[in-house]
């Protein structure tokens, strides 16, 4: 059977003319897609289609515009949602939408040109300039002016903004400072650069003060694990994820590898984040940040101003104090009241407890009381307030100005504030939570006066030419997103939030428990098994490796799970296994994590398995440095309570990440009645106040990890029983840390090499496997006043962590 169609000449010609507008409309715009400009050609702001694009089409080079007239020439990542700028040439002087260019000219030079024919912004001129051939956007995001042979006169990396790309040289002239806030592109007052030492650093330049703040600025540069002894001053993220600097900063996106686009970005809030590009929604996710603790970012709630967590970061005002903008919490408080200095007017100090107010200190003292502190700020009328600390021996600070206030419930004193008499305000105020500490959204920018930029009608001659084509190509738009829509919301995927601001809803999400069961195939390949229940691995619809937990039926508790999955989605750092998710699907109860390639230490460390010195004491770091944020950092102080070696993966690079932080309930950071309801943990690793029925504090990790870091020191479990003979029974444990004090209190001199796993042969260092014993004794103390804290641990080994020392490689 034959079939025929037959047409009327009117629909003939009625779909010859459709046909003859869509091609000619797809060629207009192909034939403007390009990635070089030539001598003497520009890219005009009234054409939406006049840019650069790279060879891979990753990144567009043109103008970028926001509101109704101001435009910023500038390269972007293409298929970001956002369209995420990563350079400007004119970040603080915007152009009009009318008549505004940027030209390559004859002398060799890059000029961008405002209506009027100001110039705005250009390349540098020299005799090199006058053999510039072309312009052109590589691959790497890297806008560069070549000659005929191709060598490269100027680039674009050596001018950052607030963005580093992958294998962009990063040096001791280059900068990366802030937009002004979310939304606004104008140069902000944060930046990460080399500082005169030698050190990379994170400094707030704003119109009051300059105050660095990262690295911890109470510590030295080398127990922050930095170096000041490098001239080279140079850094690098390189395209796995791998960012190395000559100052011995070194971090990795949590997604480490090759194919995924990344940037360093120096963000309006005063953390350095990189972020990884996820191509298939185009959203941006965090996969590394400076600051765990955004308010302890300085300047961010300006003069007077409080940073507290409500859990986000908020500002506030103290007693006696307002607002200056309400438009802009940033902006800070201003008192009340007039202090002066006369004998006559009567004043007085409010308490405000774990407040801090970083600087500005006309004195310090140390031991002190209390009384004699507070003298000292009376007695000085420059003085607004004093610091006072108990921290073994009072410590007192008076403070000439506050600012980069914080509240922590880690902060061990109080502020006080000094007011006069006529203020009212309690002694026991609680800070105004109600307040965003974030920065005003600007959604229209205008620039110049209306005499020279009037209202753009450049896009009308579009609607003329192609009125049909674009009508067309919405409908196919429409029933393509309409696809889209359908697919994302059958897979069950949360829509992620712009910017990857939001970690928790771009990564942490709630999955359903068919797209696990798949993901697992069924839950048929076990990693492994213990109290809280079995553990699958899986591979997502994204191609993510994970690692399902199936809880067991102790953790089926509704309040129990839901308290955990609260604390576990706020949780990020690289010594911490990370989760991506959990289930909770009528009975059923998981988590999902990321995958860790080497297993658990206890495979790699004890017999037959070996471990090299290098790697151990890398590894001791490391689940120390994890334990000091839950312990210290974290917005919701949590105690592990089960840290053991089967607890401890250790990825490709034997870099250790603590596993199951999130199974044991949260305990009141210096409340001594917070109580568990049931004992958790393991026995050999579990603390003497378990046994007693004392409340329970972070020393139980304490004294878990000290257990640890003598079996690294040993290579074997001392955390078993064994038979010493046949009348007294002793464990391991109790044996290994009677003797090892009786060695050093007898300060023999080869004591060490008597306490070490024989099968190192001598391939260690004295001096660190030396602290790790003592810092290991110290921790199973049983009475836990005399444990150190984990932030002193990892103190304490950073110190003797660049020492140089034989380390023999990892054997299977």
């Amino acid at each position: 059977m034959r079939y025929q169609v037959v047409s009327s000449p009117k629909n003939v010609v009625w779909f010859l003319t459709l046909l003859t507008i869509t091609v000619f409309f797809h060629c207009s715009a192909t034939a403007k897609t390009q990635n070089s400009l030539k001598r003497g050609s520009s890219l005009s702001v009234e054409d939406d289609s006049d840019f650069l694009t790279s060879p891979d089409e990753s990144f567009t080079c043109g103008f970028y515009g926001v509101g109704t007239n101001a435009y910023w020439f500038s390269t972007w990542f293409t298929n970001s949602k956002s369209r995420t700028v990563v350079w400007m040439a004119n970040r603080d002087k915007p152009v009009n939408s009318l008549g505004s260019r940027v030209s390559l000219r004859n002398d060799g030079s890059l000029i961008l040109t405002d209506v009027d024919g100001a110039t705005v912004w250009q390349t540098s001129t020299n005799s090199s300039s006058l053999d510039v051939e072309r312009a052109e956007l590589l691959n790497s995001g890297n806008l560069v002016l070549k000659d005929a042979h191709g060598k490269i006169l100027w680039q674009s990396f050596d001018f950052p903004t607030d963005t580093l790309l992958p294998n962009q040289p990063f040096t001791k002239s280059k900068k990366l400072i802030s937009t002004l806030g979310r939304g606004t592109f104008g140069t902000g007052y944060f930046s990460f650069y080399f500082d005169n030492d030698n050190v990379l650093k994170l400094m707030y330049d704003g119109p009051d003060i300059s105050s660095l703040y990262w690295p911890d600025p109470d510590y030295s540069v080398f127990l922050n694990g930095r170096t000041n002894y490098n001239s080279s001053r140079i850094a690098v993220l390189d395209d796995s994820g791998n960012f190395l600097s000559s100052d011995k900063l070194q971090f990795s996106a949590s997604d480490m590898g090759v194919g995924v686009k990344r940037r360093l970005t120096m963000d309006y809030d005063g953390n350095l984040r990189l972020y990884s590009l996820n191509s298939l929604t185009g959203f941006w996710v965090i996969t590394w940040e400076a600051m765990a603790e955004l308010c302890k970012v300085h300047g961010i709630c300006g003069r007077n101003g409080i940073c507290i967590y409500t859990p986000q970061p908020k500002c506030s005002c103290p007693p006696g104090y307002e607002v200056v903008d309400t438009s802009n919490l940033n902006k800070g408080c201003k008192p009340k009241f007039n202090l002066t200095c006369s004998q006559s007017q009567q004043v007085k100090f409010v308490q405000i407890q774990q407040v801090d107010f970083y600087g500005f200190d006309l004195n310090y003292s140390e031991p002190i009381s209390f009384d004699n502190c507070r003298k000292f700020c009376l007695e000085d009328c420059r003085c607004e307030a004093f610091s006072y600390r108990l921290t073994g021996e009072g410590r007192c600070y008076t403070k000439s100005a506050l600012f980069n206030g914080y509240k922590s419930p880690n902060f061990p004193g109080s502020i006080y504030l000094r007011l006069p008499m006529s203020v009212e305000a309690s002694l026991s105020t609680k800070l105004n939570a109600s307040d965003a500490c974030s920065r005003t959204n600007v959604t229209k920018v205008v620039v110049g006066s209306p005499s020279v930029y009037a209202n753009s009608t450049k896009r009308l001659r579009w609607v003329y030419m192609y009125w049909f084509a674009f009508a067309v190509g919405a409908v196919e738009i429409l029933f393509i997103l309409s696809a889209w829509w359908l697919l994302f919301r059958r897979r069950g995927a949360a829509a992620p939030i712009e910017d990857g601001y939001h970690v928790i809803s771009s990564q942490f999400r709630m999955f359903c428990y068919p797209e696990l069961k798949k993901a697992t195939k069924n839950f048929k390949e076990e990693l492994g098994r213990g109290a809280s229940g079995a553990v699958y691995k899986g591979v997502l619809a994204d191609e993510r490796v994970v690692a399902v937990k199936k809880l067991a039926d102790i953790y089926q508790g509704e309040d129990v799970f839901w308290a955990e999955v609260s604390t576990i989605g706020k949780i990020n750092h690289m010594n911490l296994v990370r989760i991506w998710g959990f289930c909770s699907d009528d009975k059923h109860r998981l988590l999902v994590s990321e995958y860790v390639e080497n297993g658990s230490l206890d495979k790699h460390l004890f017999p037959p398995n070996f471990l090299g010195w290098k790697e151990r004491f890398k590894v001791a770091i490391g689940i120390a440095k994890g334990l000091a944020y839950l312990h210290h950092e974290c917005l919701e102080w949590v105690i592990h309570c089960d840290v053991k070696p089967e607890n401890i993966l250790l990825d490709s690079n034997f870099e250790p990440k603590i596993a199951d932080f999130g199974l044991a309930k949260l305990s009141q950071r210096g409340s001594l009645s917070s109580m568990f309801s049931r004992i958790r943990g393991t026995k050999g690793y579990m603390a003497p106040e378990w046994a007693l029925n004392l409340p329970i504090t972070a020393k139980v990790d304490v004294y878990s990890y000290g257990v640890l870091i003598l079996e690294m020191v040993k290579g074997i479990r001392l955390s078993s029983w064994v038979v010493e003979d046949s009348e007294d029974q002793e464990a391991e444990l109790t044996r290994f840390v009677r003797v090892a004090k009786k060695k050093i209190r007898c300060g023999e001199d080869q004591w060490i090499e008597d306490m070490l796993d024989p099968r190192l042969e001598g391939q260690f260092s004295r001096n660190q496997a030396a602290k790790m014993v003592e810092i290991g004794v110290s921790c199973v103390e049983e009475d836990r006043s005399k444990r150190p804290t984990m932030d002193s641990v990892v103190q304490e080994l950073l110190e003797c962590a660049d020492e140089s020392h034989a380390g023999s490689p990892h054997k299977k």
